[in-house]
């Protein structure tokens, strides 16, 4: 019996992951340089909590600057703010959902980390170099991408059904759209982001 139960847990697992789509597209950032760091993501799924993973989300401080500029993570994830310059960095945000917060400086090759527990957008600052900025966004889901300098974005593994997609850009908008994953193949939505 047991042999039994395991088998179907592994074929019910495989068919799962069969039995699902990915949405693509193209986001047109007008009045921008480019196309890129555009947060692409499903809101919510009915009646669906997900875990955060173990493994932490990282963000870089490096050549004065924070990689990723946009970092979208689920909301639970901790991520682990790096310093790779030779010059002392800081990280502090004064609008994070779950409160503002000042991780204090530190040196090169020092991690400190920041546990993002509630959705929304938070601004990322270094008091040591204003002009550093960077925002972590928190999503209900782990279904999201960024998009590329050409706006391209691709979110893959949805499982099929109708959901509500979203898009976070830190000075443009546009309307969310509503999507149906199908359970297996390309679905593709496209946005243009106007001024906010």
């Amino acid at each position: 019996m047991k042999k039994f139960t395991g088998i179907l847990i592994i074929l019910l697992a495989f068919t799962t992951a069969l039995l699902a789509g990915d949405i693509s597209g193209k986001v047109k950032v007008h009045g921008a340089k480019n196309s890129a760091n555009v947060v692409v993501y499903i809101d919510k799924v009915e009646g669906k909590v997900f875990e955060p993973p173990e493994k932490h989300a990282v963000m870089d401080q490096k050549n004065l600057e924070f990689i990723p500029h946009v970092l979208p993570i689920l909301v639970g994830t901790t991520v682990d703010f790096l310093n790779s310059d030779d010059v002392l960095h800081n990280v502090f945000s004064p609008d994070c959902p779950d409160g503002k917060f000042n991780l204090g400086t530190w040196a090169k090759g020092v991690v400190k980390s920041f546990t993002f527990n509630k959705p929304g957008i938070s601004t990322l600052l270094c008091n040591v170099h204003p002009e550093m900025e960077a925002y972590v966004v928190a999503v209900r889901t782990p279904y999201f991408a960024v998009s590329d300098k050409e706006g391209n974005y691709t979110i893959k593994d949805v499982p099929p059904g109708k959901y509500t997609l979203k898009v976070w850009h830190e000075k443009r908008k546009a309307k969310p759209q509503e999507v149906e994953v199908p359970e297996k193949g390309i679905v593709t939505v496209n946005f243009e982001l106007k001024r906010k």
